[in-house]
């Protein structure tokens, strides 16, 4: 009996261990983002010297030249491409928001009086609705519309008035490219200095984590981000030749930028954006345009169709309705970003806890026998 009651002692410590470890690692995957956050210069050096240190050892090998001399070339290379490009992005972009603001208020009657016109041609009656119920639906799509374009509105006002935090992105910028020399020259030092500091155990399973995220988030993240960029530049291609050709493309910037955002979303693609505007262009007249846009939609899949496999090593291993729960979450939390910031999070978890989840979480930890 003092047996069987020591074995039963045994197995609760051992179900409570297990317990407070699973939150241990759940609040600390959430402190890390919080200070992912905060630290982010510092995060986006990082995660430019992982995209470019495959070049910068290419050039050692090639020109048997110091790990510090090749850095000092790549960056000079690469903070001349991003330094230049973000400045185009940013006057761009300050550009087309104050022009669209300047002007929404006539975007906003136009698509008000489609809706009404679209409303008042669609013959409800015919189907025998209610006038209350009829009254309801057009009340909530006006009433949709307006939280949609103030919405929008305020986006674009931020957009404009980032102006006046010039100073402060210019500060996070400094530090960002100066995190990323030290990181690039002085990798190897770093390395040593955190094996140094931390026990052996401890290294051995970061190392063996960080490689396996490095293979599932690594690869997962290189590959959209590379085609998210693809989508970006024929899209904003396709929509500056449109804009040169008179058509009625007055932010093409702004429109490849949310074209790549909503292809960055699991799930989502360019086509919920693309198809939705084609046929509105296309009802309101402008057939030409609509079906421009729609030719460009079908330019960009099959571009993606014929690139994705090639770069895609594999499937996360995630079922959609886990992706859309994600990206809900994510939203609710930390609004539009956490769409795609969400999948991201449920990729790592996945990761940390793919023990957990293989037996199944709540019998790992609770099961007695």
């Amino acid at each position: 009996m003092n047996e069987e009651v020591k074995q039963w002692y045994y197995k609760i410590y051992t179900k409570g261990k297990s317990i407070l470890i699973f939150t241990f690692i759940v609040l600390l995957t959430i402190i890390g983002f919080k200070l992912a956050y905060f630290y982010l210069p510092f995060l986006i050096a990082f995660t430019i010297s992982l995209i470019i240190e495959p070049i910068i050892k290419k050039l050692m090998k090639k020109f048997k030249i110091s790990r510090k001399f090749s850095s000092i070339i790549v960056l000079i290379f690469t903070l001349g491409i991003i330094i230049g490009f973000l400045s185009w992005i940013i006057i761009t972009l300050i550009s087309e928001s104050s022009n669209l603001l300047s002007n929404f208020n006539v975007y906003y009657e136009k698509i008000s009086s489609g809706i009404g016109k679209w409303l008042n041609n669609t013959n409800i009656e015919s189907f025998k609705v209610p006038s209350e119920i009829i009254d309801l639906i057009r009340k909530s799509a006006f009433s949709m519309l307006e939280k949609v374009s103030i919405y929008f509105q305020n986006i674009f006002t931020q957009i404009v008035s980032s102006v006046k935090a010039i100073p402060v992105i210019s500060i996070n910028i400094f530090i960002t490219f100066l995190s990323l020399y030290f990181i690039c020259t002085d990798k190897i030092y770093m390395i040593d200095e955190l094996e140094h500091h931390l026990p052996e155990k401890w290294m051995r399973k970061l190392s063996k984590h960080i490689r396996e995220l490095v293979k599932s988030l690594g690869g997962y993240l290189k590959a959209q981000v590379f085609l998210i960029i693809i989508s970006f530049f024929i899209s904003l291609i396709g929509l500056y030749i449109l804009h040169f050709l008179k058509f009625n493309v007055g932010f093409p910037l702004i429109a490849a930028i949310l074209i790549a955002f909503v292809d960055a979303l699991p799930i989502f693609g360019s086509g919920t954006v693309m198809i939705p505007w084609g046929i509105i262009s296309g009802l309101n007249g402008e057939l030409t345009l609509g079906l421009s846009i729609i030719a460009l939609w079908i330019i960009m899949s099959l571009v993606r169709q014929f690139i994705e496999p090639k770069i895609v090593s594999g499937n996360i291993g995630i079922h959609p309705i886990f992706t859309i729960i994600s990206m809900y979450t994510g939203f609710r939390f930390i609004g539009i970003m956490g769409m795609f910031v969400g999948p991201i999070v449920l990729i790592i978890i996945k990761n940390i806890f793919s023990k957990f989840i293989d037996r199944g979480i709540v019998k790992a930890i609770f099961d007695m026998k």
